[in-house]
């Protein structure tokens, strides 16, 4: 190493040895970034309490040990073990969607719990300071820590850094879909190293989209052991019976390697899973969407409640909207248009007016202009958008007034985009399970690219978010929405 030269903290996950082989630093970077996480909350958590108690205890110095010393380390080892025993710190959910930020939830509310219990048992006066303020604090910084080092880590696999090596085994078409789908989104940390076909051949000779095909399916065990890959990702295939699957991960045993088996319903994830043991033999439980329940009364709640609270920060800065739109062309500052939401039942829509009068009467002279995919109609360069309209859009604020609509129930905070009623009339079966839950202020097509996205693709969100829905996932939407709209990548 020359003299001055940086060394990464977190090397590449693809290191090689002198014969050509996989090397497995993959392991040496992932308890490093698990070293940091710990280290990140343990700090973040000692700061807070540490604060928390400096500051309310500076009163009562001569009873501080006692009163509020204990309570600020019990607290932090309580929140730490908790942090442990949910199992919040094992690689395998570090940086990866939203069982990361659950398992850190569930943690903090097991210590909310604990700490409320043993205040009762303890008849301590000062308990309430830190099941109130000093959990939601430490939740509050903690995620915020999480976030950025999820950030960083993500900035590094678009670099071609941090990746599991992977190696997939599985039929041509659906290793050729996962080498896709892991190239688009290298955030996830795979990259498809090498690839084992029924008969060791490839789409094109030896590779199968510049992926080299290194053998058999009967060869997977032989080349993880050999060459170290991190991820054995099975993909269906008539060769994988269970007896040969069950044979493969015996085969795998003392290796550095995870077996992720593809099921069959690529489309159905999150909370409608379940693996279940019956008789002996593994099966995949899909439970029914959940489109009434418990959960969508709190989904419910938080809409009205969130959408309130919006409203009145958001109300100076509606105000001079509205006066800026005034001010630029003739007409109203609201635009009304009627929309289809939950069963099919239709309602209007609240926007700021972005374009000139008579627009939607202008639409038709420029059909053979449409950008938009499937059915969409989208133009890059509208002219009927006015200046002020075209700010608007990008940023996303002309879509504010339709917090009304979540207010008064006809839309969601998150879920599929609200179609028009000639729309819907053109849909299939399929895509009008897009209407079995609310429409949404933001979604999984407005953090994945918004207009820039196919139509096929848009749908694909849609009906994923129907199917996967629940309370993490919303959370997710919510947070990302802010990174998209201060981008406005495919706002026009």
């Amino acid at each position: 190493m020359q003299q001055g030269e940086l060394v990464d903290p977190f090397p590449s996950a693809r290191g090689r040895l002198a014969n050509g082989n996989i090397s497995r630093p993959a392991s040496d970077w992932e308890q490093r970034y698990r070293r940091t996480v710990i280290i990140s909350d343990t700090v973040v958590t000692a700061f807070v309490v540490a604060s928390i108690g400096i500051f309310f205890g500076a009163r009562d110095a001569a009873n501080w040990h006692e009163k509020w010393g204990i309570l600020a380390f019990g607290t932090e080892l309580l929140v730490l073990g908790a942090l442990a025993m949910s199992r919040a710190w094992v690689p395998a959910v570090l940086g990866q969607g939203a069982e990361e930020f659950r398992r850190l939830g569930r943690s903090l509310f097991t210590a909310v719990v604990v700490l409320a219990l043993g205040g009762i048992a303890l008849t301590s006066r000062n308990i309430k300071l830190w099941i109130f303020v000093a959990v939601p604090a430490i939740a509050l910084v903690t995620m915020t820590a999480r976030y950025l080092l999820r950030l960083w880590l993500h900035k590094q696999r678009k670099e071609g850094r941090c990746l599991r090596p992977v190696l997939a085994a599985g039929s041509l078409a659906t290793v050729s879909d996962l080498i896709t789908r892991t190239r688009k989104f290298p955030h996830l940390g795979w990259q498809v190293d090498a690839v084992c076909t029924t008969d060791g051949l490839g789409l094109d000779g030896d590779h199968i989209d510049g992926v080299p095909v290194v053998g058999q399916l009967s060869d997977v065990a032989g080349h993880v052991k050999r060459d170290g890959y991190r991820v054995v990702a099975v993909t269906p295939d008539p060769h994988w019976s269970p007896d040969r699957l069950q044979r493969l991960a015996w085969n795998l045993e003392g290796s550095d390697a995870e077996m992720i088996v593809a099921p069959v319903l690529m489309e159905v994830a999150g909370p409608r899973l379940h693996v279940d043991a019956v008789l002996g033999i593994p099966l995949l439980r899909v439970s029914m969407p959940a489109f009434t329940g418990g959960r969508r009364v709190v989904k419910g709640v938080v809409d009205r409640l969130g959408a309130a609270i919006l409203l009145v920060l958001f109300a100076p800065l509606m105000v001079l909207v509205g006066l800026l739109v005034l001010a630029e062309s003739r007409g109203g500052a609201l635009y009304r248009q009627r929309r289809v939401g939950k069963d099919g039942r239709e309602f209007t829509i609240f926007k700021f007016r972005t374009m000139v009068v008579g627009a939607d009467a202008a639409r038709a002279q420029l059909a053979h202009r449409n950008e938009g995919a499937g059915l969409l109609f989208k133009l890059r360069r509208d002219p009927r958008v006015t200046r002020v309209g075209a700010v608007l859009r990008r940023y996303s604020i002309d879509e504010l007034p339709q917090l009304f609509n979540v207010l008064t129930g006809s839309m969601s905070l998150v879920g599929p985009r609200p179609p028009l009623p000639e729309e819907s009339a053109a849909y299939g079966p399929d895509i009008r399970r897009r209407l079995l839950v609310k429409p949404g202020l933001t979604g999984l097509w407005q953090i994945s690219g918004r207009s820039d996205l196919p139509w096929e693709e848009a749908v694909r969100l849609d009906l994923r978010y129907v199917e996967d829905w629940s309370l993490a996932l919303d959370t997710v939407i919510l947070w990302k929405t802010l990174r998209a709209v201060l981008y406005g990548q495919g706002a026009y």
